[in-house]
C-alpha cells in the first residue's frame, strides 16, 4: 500500500481539519487517537468511518481499509504531542434530545474540554450515562476525548439550548451542586434526579439554579476555596449514589 508522506495531501487534510470544531460539526465526525483508545471504540461499536496509521505501526487494524501516512503526515493529523501510531475517524452519534432513563447529569456552561471530558469518564463509571450539555465545550474534542479515557464511547451525550434541555428534564429533580447548598455528605437524595454542574468560575446559570428543586456542596477545609469541577462532578456523583453502592 502506498504511503501518503504529504501534509498536503487531501486525506491528510480532511482528518486533520477533524481537530477544528466546525469540520466536526460540518462532518457529524471526531478524531480518536492512540492504540488503546481505538481499540476501545472499536468494542464500544462506534461506527468508526476510516482508520490512518504510521507506515511504522505493526497493531491491529480491526480488517478495516487504512491510509499509511509517512511521520510528517501522521503528526500533522494528531492533535497529541506525541502520537501513537494510529487514529480513527469516527461518525458523532445522533441522539436527540429526550427525557433520561434514569440519573443524569446537567452540564451547564463547563467550558474546559478536558473537565467535559473527566466528567464524562467518572459518569459512565458511576452509572450516569445519560449526560445534558448546555454551553459546554466540545465533548468530541480531542482534549475532550483523551481526558474522558473512553468514556465518550460508552455515554448518552445530548445537547440543546437552556429550554430544550430543561424541557426535556421536566419532572426530574434538579440537585444543584453549589457552595451555598446542603451538606452532600448529609443529604438524601430522591430516587432519580439530575445534577447539575455549572461553569468552572461562574457556577450554575440563573435558570438552571432557578429550576433546581435541592442544593448541596462539599464541605471544605476553610482555607480552600473550591474544588476542580471535574473532581467535585466526581464526588457528588458518588455520594449521591452511595445507597446503590453499599446495595451492590
Amino acid at each position: 500500500m502506498q504511503t501518503i508522506v504529504s501534509k498536503n495531501n487531501p486525506a491528510v487534510k480532511s482528518f486533520a481539519a477533524l481537530k477544528e470544531k466546525k469540520a466536526r460539526r460540518e462532518r457529524g465526525a471526531f478524531l480518536v487517537e492512540g492504540e488503546k483508545m481505538v481499540r476501545e471504540c472499536v468494542r464500544s461499536g462506534m461506527d468508526v468511518l476510516r482508520l490512518a496509521v504510521r507506515e511504522d505501526y505493526a497493531g491491529d487494524t480491526y480488517g478495516r481499509e487504512i491510509l499509511v501516512l509517512g511521520a510528517d503526515a501522521f503528526r500533522a493529523v494528531c492533535d497529541e504531542k506525541t502520537p501513537q501510531g494510529i487514529v480513527a475517524e469516527v461518525a458523532i452519534p445522533r441522539t436527540k434530545l429526550r427525557p433520561p432513563e434514569q440519573s443524569c447529569l446537567l452540564l451547564d456552561g463547563v467550558s474546559d474540554p478536558a473537565n467535559v471530558g473527566a466528567v464524562i469518564r467518572t459518569a459512565v463509571a458511576a452509572g450516569y450515562p445519560e449526560i445534558y450539555c448546555v454551553d459546554c465545550a466540545d465533548p468530541y474534542s480531542p482534549k475532550s476525548v483523551r481526558a474522558s479515557m473512553s468514556g465518550v464511547f460508552f455515554a448518552t451525550l445530548m445537547s440543546g439550548t437552556r429550554e430544550e434541555v430543561m424541557s426535556a428534564l421536566d419532572g426530574v429533580p434538579l440537585i444543584a451542586a453549589d457552595m451555598a447548598g446542603e451538606n452532600a455528605f448529609r443529604f438524601d437524595p430522591p430516587q432519580k434526579f439530575a445534577l447539575c454542574i455549572g461553569n468552572e468560575g461562574n457556577g450554575l446559570s440563573r435558570e438552571v439554579a432557578s429550576r433546581a428543586a435541592y442544593t448541596v456542596r462539599i464541605p471544605m477545609n476553610e482555607k480552600t476555596e473550591s474544588l476542580n469541577a471535574s473532581v467535585s462532578a466526581g464526588i457528588l456523583m458518588y455520594l449521591l449514589k452511595k445507597k446503590s453502592f453499599e446495595r451492590g
